[in-house]
């Protein structure tokens, strides 16, 4: 009989990158659990960012974030990178530009795995690279009148 790790189902699927987005209209949570369901996963991990009220002790009154136009590119850079480390089913990630509010969804993340350990290790790889790699910047302002500018996720 053959090692549990030869089946099919415990490997990497060929095209795991389902969807990587930029966009300025909403996300979507059900839309990226969409993409990054299959049958041979045991495991989905998601991470969801949100626009909180408040940033180093300050309220925040305002938020946009924008995006070099090769945003996309490195996401999907990014996400081959996760794809070769991991044994990866599915993978996707959208990230919003604009202006957001309180509560917007900022990122969306989703990835799936053969078990739950390599899923939330991949989500959390993915989002963690996606924050420092690819090239989106929040611009935060404060209802003191202050602003700031941050790279990245």
């Amino acid at each position: 009989m053959a090692s549990t790790n030869d089946h099919p189902g415990e490997q990497a699927a060929r095209d795991p990158v389902k969807l990587i987005a930029v966009r300025d209209t909403a996300l979507s949570v059900d839309e990226v659990l969409r993409a990054v369901g299959d049958d041979a996963a045991g495991g989905t991990a998601l991470f969801v960012g949100t626009v909180r009220n408040h940033d180093g002790g300050a309220d925040v009154a305002a938020l946009a974030y924008s995006c070099h136009p090769s945003a996309e590119a490195e996401m999907r850079r990014v996400a081959e990178k996760v794809v070769a480390e991991y044994p990866v089913r599915a993978l996707a990630a959208v990230h919003r530009v604009g202006d957001l509010a309180v509560g917007d969804l900022a990122v969306v993340v989703g990835v799936s795995c053969p078990h739950r350990g390599e899923a939330f290790e991949a989500c959390r790889k993915l989002i963690d690279d996606l924050k420092h790699e690819v090239p989106i910047w929040k611009h935060q302002k404060f209802s003191d009148g202050t602003e700031e500018w941050v790279g990245a996720c």
